[in-house]
């Protein structure tokens, strides 16, 4: 398997290191987009994540399946917390006081799923602004975390409006300040099964990447479970005159061929490629036979290692009742074999897995949220490769 190195950054990628913001409105890009416009531990603070708390584990890192450098959370694990009153409660509550306490369990690394919090944190409640995301990124570098990645703006039009092209333009602008290599989306590139749709898709995400590659940040699309079940690409047609049948290949396994690998990326959702999994293992062929086919998550990933610069590293224990096949619980705690698929998968230093729960937040534990962060982290920094 090919070896990534960190170290081969390019001039722009270093100057977002170095926290060194830009504020331009991708002339070089706007031509090639032309064509498209029409109960929680809170007590004395620990070392922060940049101090010694990876220090005392610096024997075991070499061995480690995540580095500490790549150990990150989503932020919407704990929205609740976010999204809090400051002024109603003790516990951390707004954006700075939550990376405060996710650099106190030692995380390195946020993605952000949205810039609102409660109007009463510092800041107010849009930091969706230049402005905002200076104010984000002087709090990152305070606590030693990096924004790696978003789900942010996509543009539901297609051909692109001048407006969803200016504000995508301006989430790119946040996406540098904050100091991103990735943005992307929380959806789909589309919610439909037939491949006529993913072709237009392919378009779209080709021309929204190649704008995004000319600031240097990589855009990528993350999955829910449907994304990975069978493309209708043959056999009879509907009454509507749409295919009927599969050729085996699965929607997202499309979008890999179709798309740019230099422009067009993808975070894979663990969780939820495990219950396309469970869900989605036969399908009807051209010829009308009906045939076995067994995802394999990290076999995927294996195969198109550089196309995968994102996890959501989400667990679940097996459920066959649930639908699903899975009942999410904090990360670390269920059933997916997490040591097997990141030694599976290997490019440790390339791979950015963020810790995700869905359903963290709880009404009546209001800390609870936190609390499942904290074990996440514990338990992905426990994952080393067996001797």
């Amino acid at each position: 398997m090919t070896a990534f190195n960190d170290e081969a950054v390019t001039a722009d990628a270093l100057r977002r290191t170095l926290g060194v913001s830009r504020r331009r409105f991708l002339s070089t890009c706007t031509a090639a987009a032309a064509a498209a416009i029409a109960a929680p531990v809170f007590g004395a603070a620990p070392a922060l994540a940049q101090d010694g708390a990876e220090a005392a584990g610096e024997d075991r890192g070499r061995s480690a399946l995540v580095p500490p450098h790549k150990r990150g959370i989503i932020l919407y694990t704990v929205r609740d917390a976010t999204g809090r009153d400051p002024l109603a409660t003790n516990l951390p509550s707004g954006f700075r006081e939550v990376f405060q306490q996710l650099s106190r369990f030692g995380y390195r690394q946020v993605e952000f799923a949205g810039y609102r919090q409660h109007a009463n944190a510092p800041g107010g409640a849009n930091l969706d602004t230049v402005e905002g995301a200076k104010l984000l990124r002087s709090w990152l570098d305070e606590y030693g975390l990096r924004a790696q990645g978003s789900h942010g703006f996509i543009p539901a039009s297609w051909p692109l409006t001048p407006s969803d092209l200016d504000t995508f333009k301006r989430s790119l602008e946040i996406a540098n300040i904050l100091g991103m290599e990735h943005m992307g989306t929380g959806g789909d590139p589309t919610g439909s099964s037939y491949r006529a749709d993913w072709d237009v898709a392919a378009e779209k995400w080709n021309t929204l990447g190649a704008i995004a590659r000319c600031e240097g940040i990589k855009l990528y699309t993350h999955n829910h479970d449907s994304a990975y079940a069978f493309l209708l690409d043959g056999g009879p047609l509907d009454a509507q005159g749409r295919p009927t049948r599969s050729s085996g290949i699965r929607k997202l396994e499309y979008f890999l061929e179709v798309t740019d690998p230099k422009s067009v990326y993808l975070e894979l959702d663990i969780f939820w490629a495990h219950v396309a999994q469970y869900k989605f293992h036969t399908y009807t062929a051209h010829d009308g036979s009906q045939r076995e086919q067994v995802f394999d998550p990290a076999g995927l990933v294996v195969r198109n290692t550089r196309r995968f610069p994102l996890f959501h590293a989400k667990d679940g224990v097996v459920n066959p009742q649930s639908g699903l096949g899975y009942d999410m619980v904090p990360f670390g705690t269920g059933d997916i074999d997490y040591r097997k698929f990141f030694t599976r998968v290997g490019a440790k230093n390339y791979h950015n897995p963020m810790v995700e729960q869905d359903n963290a937040p709880s009404a009546s534990a209001p800390g609870q949220s936190l609390e499942f962060a904290r074990i996440g982290y514990d338990n992905l920094a426990a994952l080393h490769a067996r001797n």
